[in-house]
This record gives C-alpha cells, structure tokens and sequence, in this order.
C-alpha cells in the first residue's frame, strides 16, 4: 500500500507537470505572454517610483540648504531676485 506522504509527493509533482504542459501548450502562451507583461510593468513601476523618490528626497535637501543660506547670509542678494 502507498504511504499518504507519497500519494502527497505524487500529486505534487503530477500537478506540476500539468501544470507545466498547460502553460507551454497553444493555450497556454497567452498566460505566459501575460505574466511576463506584469513583471515587466511591474519593475517599471518599482524603477519610476524609486526614481521619484530620490527626486523628492533630494529637493527637499536643496529648498532646507536654500532657506539654511538666507538666514545666515541675510546681506547676500540672490541674483534671482535681481
């Protein structure tokens, strides 16, 4: 008689199998097609918000560095102001 812990083993790898011949089949590609879409949207978004996110951290440096310099050097006259 078979143990329950190998009709488990089993069934997992038949299911992955199948799993596997599905996707790889004419019916499955466009699954494949699908995920493969999502991961790249997905590390483009990653990529634009760690982009944005470094863009606000550092300006948030430069308007505190600017505020910083006219209480200090009140006399200095910026040439925008000009």
């Amino acid at each position: 008689m078979v143990d329950s812990d190998q009709q488990d083993a089993l069934l997992k790898t038949v299911a992955g199998v199948a799993g596997g011949a599905l996707l790889f089949s004419p019916v499955g590609m466009p699954i494949v097609h699908g995920l493969a879409g999502l991961a790249v949207a997905s590390l483009g978004a990653i990529t634009v918000g760690s982009a944005i996110g470094a863009v606000t951290d550092n300006i948030g440096k430069v308007l505190t560095s600017k505020e910083r310099d006219v209480k200090e050097y009140p006399d200095v006259i910026d040439e925008d102001e000009i």
